[in-house]
């Protein structure tokens, strides 16, 4: 664990309703130097608040991102078990989930399916949209607390399981996902993190997993709801594509589908349910080139609005939690603030 002047200065935030915590800064020549002199009053910002946005910091490109990565001082996370193909620009540091700009990205945390998903997000905007195109956050606890108790209870209790069927035609393929098409390397992956597995006879992969539905943040012991049940149940498709892809591949075959832990479908209403309360919760950022925000993956959910124009939007991975303990790490925590 890093050590870290607890006793440095808290830097100045806004705060505006609907919008997250905002630190303006002006333009950096060295965005790493920034990010290494700004890094305890950042992070422990983040402990605070769950999301941090640096405006006017002046990203250029994903150099600037894998540099300030580099400078917070956390382990970057290298990405397995993607839902969409992402490029890899360096270690920890991606684009975007390929994913249509004319469809949103519904409420999630990041790879909260996995074993080894990250505690700290940065997304960084190298190019604004023309229309659309805004992230969204939502406060996991609260969203908690506002989901109906016997819902809330139901998936608290038995956890909730993903399905996935590795078609090649939509999400990530088997090398996407695994780094490798070798059959033993892949079921020694799904051995090693508590995923079932199964080759179809024409050769494709189905898997599922259970997962916990709510976590505790370690840095103060928070329930929060800590899932992807909504974003990749079959209920958030567009109608046409779902009626394709069952169609297609029947109901047991869709890329992706979300049940209760114990293996009953979700309602449709249900899903409804869980957007709602995200709606209801979410504050919005409409991206400028250059901005940073950084996200506590395990705090704080995010989403993305339908768009128009050349969007890029980087995001860097680091904090991974680790398979087989009892609970995650948070970035403070393993920068040393806590």
């Amino acid at each position: 664990m890093l050590s870290i002047d607890t006793t440095a200065p808290p830097i100045d935030l806004e705060r505006e309703p609907g919008r997250p915590a905002t630190l303006r800064v002006p333009p950096a020549d060295d965005p790493a130097r920034w990010a290494s002199e700004a890094r305890s009053g950042i992070l422990a910002a983040l402990v605070e608040h769950g999301a941090v946005l640096v405006r006017g910091l002046g990203l250029r490109d994903v150099e600037d991102v894998g540099a300030v990565l580099r400078q917070l001082a956390v382990e970057p996370v290298t990405e397995k078990e993607a839902f969409a193909p992402r490029q890899t620009h360096s270690p920890g540091v991606h684009s975007s989930s390929a994913w249509p700009p004319n469809q949103p990205m519904c409420m999630h945390h990041e790879l909260s399916y996995t074993l080894g998903f990250p505690g700290l997000l940065l997304f960084a905007c190298l190019s604004e949209p023309t229309e659309g195109g805004a992230t969204g956050l939502a406060d996991a606890a609260a969203v908690l607390d506002a989901l109906p108790p016997g819902l809330a209870e139901r998936f608290e209790r038995e956890g909730w399981l993903l399905t996935r069927s590795y078609n090649g035609e939509i999400g990530a393929t088997v090398t996407e996902a695994f780094g490798t098409d070798d059959r033993d390397a892949v079921e020694r992956y799904c051995r090693d993190h508590a995923i079932d597995w199964s080759w179809q006879p024409d050769g494709t992969l189905r898997t599922s997993q259970r997962r916990n539905a709510v976590v505790r943040h370690p840095a103060d012991g928070r329930r929060c709801w800590f899932n992807q049940i909504a974003f990749l149940n079959r209920w958030t498709l567009a109608p046409e594509v779902a009626e394709y892809l069952i169609d297609e591949y029947g109901p047991e075959g869709l890329p992706f589908n979300t049940w209760y832990g114990d293996g009953e479908p979700i309602e449709e209403d249900v899903v409804r349910t869980l957007n709602a309360v995200y709606e209801q919760h979410t504050v919005r950022m409409p991206w400028q080139a250059g901005d940073l925000l950084l996200v506590d993956n395990i705090r704080t959910a995010h989403s993305r609005e339908a768009y128009e124009g050349p969007r890029e939007v980087v995001v860097a991975m680091a904090s991974p939690n680790r398979p087989g303990t009892s609970s995650p790490v948070s970035p403070a925590e393993e920068a040393g603030l806590r």
